[in-house]
């Protein structure tokens, strides 16, 4: 299929693509088999899993970006969270703080991160690593962000109800969730869109689609999935929605026509019929 017509976003090039996705499976490779020169035996730990986490993070989105299938990503999240896990348990030792997070979510760049993870469990079906998610952030975090509850409320029981937040550029993503219609959270939507690039100009990756060399490396692709995540799980019309090319709307189609695989479904059900508490066991 020719590359032009099948990317997702008008920026990735086909050279660009190919370098950047040899160079990330190249550093998951290499931080899988090797430790850094600098720092102690868990500052080495928890660096070499961030760098396997976030290669693998940028290469889902990356892949997207350039227009190839969604449903290989749902099995790619179980790796991209077991390696923040990682990150997370070497983290606590080196800092000595058991409720070290994965991502501080007072950091913008590390909030977006965190708030795209939880928003792909949903957009992906893979909901079931939610609760691991939240693990790795509520020691520090619970209670402390709107967004951050009300995403994980839709999945897990017993998150809090809170009226406060970290960044002020997420309040129309969280209004969304508490229009008095369907249309009021719409326009909350596109207007959280409308300045959703804008509002990341402090992060790493603004603006890295001017520079597509290789050996710089910083485009994955513009993709404010929390907000698609949101338009799935209220179950919007977001037509208004798709003219932003920041909304992942391939996502939230894959989302609406996801079935589990037959062959699933079928095991699950011999499963629970083998006993009458549906374990099982014989």
């Amino acid at each position: 299929m020719d590359f032009i017509k099948q990317r997702r976003e008008r920026f990735v090039t086909e050279p660009y693509f190919k370098w950047f996705t040899g160079f990330q499976v190249e550093s998951i490779d290499l931080w899988s088999r090797t430790l850094p020169a600098n720092g102690t035996a868990e500052e080495k730990q928890a660096t070499a899993a961030f760098l396997r986490a976030d290669a693998r993070f940028e290469l889902l989105l990356l892949r997207y970006s350039a227009g190839e299938s969604i449903e290989p990503m749902r099995a790619e999240m179980d790796e991209i969270v077991a390696d923040y896990e990682q990150a997370a348990k070497w983290q606590r030792q080196v800092f000595g703080r058991p409720d070290w997070p994965a991502f501080r979510l007072g950091e913008l760049a590390e909030y977006e991160r965190a708030m795209q993870l939880i928003g792909l469990c949903f957009l992906l079906h893979r909901k079931d690593l939610l609760a691991r998610i939240a693990a790795l952030h509520d020691p520090a975090y619970r209670g402390q962000d709107t967004l951050y509850e009300d995403l994980l409320d839709y999945a897990l029981d017993g998150r809090l109800d809170v009226d406060e937040w970290f960044h002020e550029s997420y309040i129309d993503c969280i209004n969304s969730m508490y229009g008095d219609s369907d249309e009021e959270s719409v326009a909350d939507l596109d207007t959280y869109l409308e300045q959703w690039y804008s509002s990341m100009s402090d992060v790493s990756w603004y603006d890295s689609h001017l520079n597509l060399s290789e050996g710089w490396g910083l485009y994955f692709g513009y993709w404010a999935i929390e907000a698609a995540a949101i338009a799935f799980i209220l179950e919007l019309d977001d037509t208004t929605l798709r003219r932003h090319s920041v909304y992942p709307k391939d996502l939230v189609d894959f989302a609406r026509s996801f079935k589990p695989d037959r062959a699933v479904l079928r095991d699950a059900g011999d499963a629970r019929a083998g006993t009458p508490d549906g374990s099982g066991a014989g």
